[in-house]
């Protein structure tokens, strides 16, 4: 596949995943665990915590946004290439790692509790992390992204 074709085809399913995952963080979320997921507090901590400075909420869900769809996207491909799964397979997958990093570092590198307790914010940013990138992997499946050799 061109190179052309696979940039887009990771952006498109990048911003598809992302996408689904903050109209599940602010509309679904609430309905089911209670709480909305709100990442961008994520990213204001650990930038306070690492640098000293403060970021405006909406720098911080800029920055997280990018971050979701198109590092996201990225890391699904590339457990994709790793594992020799198919896309939604290695979206389920890179999903765990990302819920896993997201709730089990970073959040303690700014002074929570491991994976938050396991409470119901944790329970929901799971099928957001698995959700999100399963969709991106579908999408990459569906666009033709899957690699030759799998």
């Amino acid at each position: 596949m061109p190179r052309v074709l696979m940039l887009r085809n990771l952006l498109i399913a990048g911003l598809v995943g992302q996408l689904a995952f903050e109209a599940y963080a602010w509309l679904i979320s609430p309905l089911i665990f209670g709480p909305s997921l709100e990442p961008a507090n994520l990213v204001i901590g650990l930038t306070r915590t690492i640098t000293g400075a403060t970021l405006s909420y909406w720098t911080a869900f800029a920055i997280h946004f990018v971050i979701g769809s198109v590092g996201f996207a990225v890391f699904v491909y590339l457990v994709h290439l790793l594992t020799k799964t198919g896309l939604i397979v290695s979206g389920i997958i890179a999903g765990v790692a990302l819920w896993f990093i997201a709730q089990g570092i970073l959040a303690p590198a700014m002074g929570r509790d491991f994976m938050m307790g396991f409470g119901t914010y944790t329970q929901s940013s799971a099928v957001a992390h698995i959700g999100m990138a399963a969709l991106m992997g579908a999408v990459m499946a569906r666009l033709g992204t899957q690699s030759s050799r799998v």
